[in-house]
This record gives C-alpha cells, structure tokens and sequence, in this order.
C-alpha cells in the first residue's frame, strides 16, 4: 500500500469545500409539507453525506421522531414554516455529536423563546445568521489545524519498517482528529449543562 501524503491532504482540504450551510435567503417564506421539506433538505445539503448516493438527509420517520422528543414543534395544518427548517438544519449538525436529550436542552428554550417571535425580539432567522457568520472563519481556522495535524502525525513511528509506517501513520492522523473531536464533545457537553441551568434560571 502506497499513499501519496500530498494528495491525501488535499484531498482533506478540499472536502472542506463542500461544507457549508444553507443560506438564510435560499429557505423559502411560505409553509412547506413534509415532502416538500424532505426535498429540500436533501437538495442543499446532499453533497455533504460520506456516501451521497445512500446516506438520507431527513426523512418523514425522522421528522416524526424529532416532534416526539420535543425537538421540533409541531406543524400547522401539516405545514412546516421557516422557522420548523432552521430546527431542523440545527438538529441536523448537532445530532452527529450530541444526544437527543442534549440537543433538547440547547433547542427548547430557543424554541420557546424565539420560534415565530414577534414585538421585535430576535427570531430564529437572526440567531441562525449570526451563528453561521462564523463558519468562515471557523473553516480557515481548521485547515490550518487539519494542516498542522497532519504534519505531526508524519512524524510518528519513524523506527517502524517502511512497509508499515504509511498505514501507522494515517491511523496515527485519525487518532489525533478522533482525540480532538473527544475533547471537544466533552467541553459542549459540560457547555450544555451550563446552558441548561442559565436558560432554566431565566425563565424562572
């Protein structure tokens, strides 16, 4: 086995390219049914599934699962608005990592506060806005890191036979990836307990 390092990176990089979120103008203003938002989905965010031809966005099961766990408030008419899309875009990237109880801790006060928000108050449009203007950011920041990640892994069981050392080190990169990944699930977990009690202290 052979691995060219250089195209394994960019290869990595340019993955990156196809993340991305689904803009705030491309949702569209009137209510949707089901089917129509399970197209949806799937149109914007299909490119980023490991296998696209297999992998499911959303399907009717799941929407139904996440009204049943208070994830998502139920719809109007069997319509879906805007603001039932912008949920499920956030369930979406959350539910790789977190757990369902998690994520109904981070979504429900949101929901409660600021779904079909009115007087003013910020609506779940702006909080999703605000919380994606960092995604460019966030990307650059993580090439570097990928990059950087990648360089130290090269460097590891330089003893071993050089019939080995190629795979040794790509698992050596994965563990690293998967170590950081670790970390970070466990500092949103103990994040999330925070926001829990400050939201719970809120609304009392």
């Amino acid at each position: 086995m052979t691995i060219d390092r250089e195209d394994l990176l960019n290869s990595i990089l340019e993955s990156l390219k196809r993340i991305h979120h689904i803009k705030l103008e491309d949702i569209p203003n009137i209510d949707l049914y089901m089917d129509q938002v399970t197209t949806f989905m799937e149109s914007k965010l299909r490119s980023t599934t490991r296998n696209p031809d297999e992998d499911k966005i959303l399907t009717k099961t799941m929407i139904n699962n996440y009204a049943k766990n208070d994830l998502l408030p139920p719809p109007v008419r069997k319509k879906y608005s805007k603001e039932h899309i912008l949920l499920l875009i956030f369930i979406y990237y959350y539910k790789g990592i977190l757990s369902i109880g998690d994520i109904q801790s981070l979504l429900k006060p949101l929901t409660e506060r600021y779904f079909h928000a009115a007087n003013g108050a910020p609506d779940l449009g702006y909080i999703y806005e605000e919380v994606f203007s960092l995604e460019a950011d966030e990307v650059a920041d993580l090439k570097e890191n990928i990059i950087k990640k990648f360089s130290t892994s090269q460097k590891t069981f330089q003893d071993a036979p050089e019939k080995d050392r190629e795979i040794l080190q790509l698992f050596s990169f994965i563990s690293i990836l998967s170590y950081d990944v670790y970390v970070k699930r466990l500092l949103i977990e103990k994040m999330i307990d925070s926001f829990k009690d400050a939201t719970t202290k809120n609304k009392g």
